[in-house]
């Protein structure tokens, strides 16, 4: 099954592979990317005997974050479709980490911004030794609110507090001695790694799975109650239609440095 920039399938073991599919603008979410995330895990969700989901990015990189010339056009739009466009993306991280079967994600290459949400929201996570990341959008004078919670839980908040404020790149190694990712291996061995896990996961009872789960996020930053999540949402919004965006988004577009 596919939605151009979101492809899933689900073979007879019940393992569903989502791959995210904008390899031209390196995987960067746009609104159709993040709809077909949304699509992808109601397709899945409809979809008896699913056991483990494993998400990739089609091309050299998994992800680069949120795709800045769509992040221009909402800026320039009303509060309320700037609302619903931050609604859409928290949503689609916080679906994704609340899932009721394990996820595996498989990076390689570049993983940016929300990216790094994306991978904090899986249970499982497998680097290749090219993997590089960063929560820069403050660096564009924007804010990642929406997945801080996620990252909080995966890398603690001292780590946060020091990589969303300084937007400097780390490679796969500093990401797996900080907790966003559980293993570092060679690119060639990506994918036969992440057969090992989902091996792995296979041999656990899915019901078990899905509770043990559940209460871990009980116990987490991203178990965000809807107060919260919609306060998230609110500054996400209007964080990108302030004068420091605009400056930041200007700074990109121009190719200079932003005028702080």
């Amino acid at each position: 099954m596919r939605n151009e920039t979101v492809l899933w399938s689900v073979d007879p073991r019940g393992v569903a592979t989502l791959t995210l599919n904008r390899p031209e603008v390196n995987n960067a979410y746009d609104e159709a990317l993040i709809q077909g995330l949304h699509d992808a895990m109601d397709a899945l969700g409809a979809k008896p005997g699913v056991r483990v989901v494993v998400l990739r990015g089609a091309g050299r990189h998994f992800q680069a974050g949120a795709d800045l010339k769509w992040i221009a056009r909402v800026a320039s739009q009303s509060p309320e479709e700037n609302e619903r466009a931050s609604r859409a993306t928290a949503m689609a991280v916080h679906r994704l980490n609340t899932l009721p079967v394990p996820t595996l994600a498989l990076v390689q290459g570049g993983c940016f911004g929300g990216g790094t949400g994306i991978v904090a929201a899986c249970d499982v996570v497998i680097a290749a030794e090219d993997a590089m990341f960063s929560i820069a959008e403050t660096r564009w004078g924007l804010m990642a609110g929406v997945i801080l919670p996620q990252l909080a839980d995966a890398i603690g908040v001292r780590q946060v507090r020091r990589y969303a404020l300084s937007g400097e790149r780390f490679g796969a190694q500093e990401a797996r001695r900080i907790g966003l990712v559980h293993e570092v291996v060679p690119l060639a061995e990506l994918q036969a790694s992440g057969e090992k896990a989902v091996q792995q996961l296979l041999q656990n009872a899915p019901d078990a799975n899905a509770q043990t789960k559940a209460v871990a996020l009980e116990f987490a930053w991203g178990a965000v109650d809807e107060p919260t999540l919609e306060r998230l949402v609110a500054q996400h919004a209007a964080k990108r239609r302030s004068a420091e965006a605009a400056e930041g988004l200007a700074s990109f577009a121009e190719k200079r440095p932003a005028r702080w």
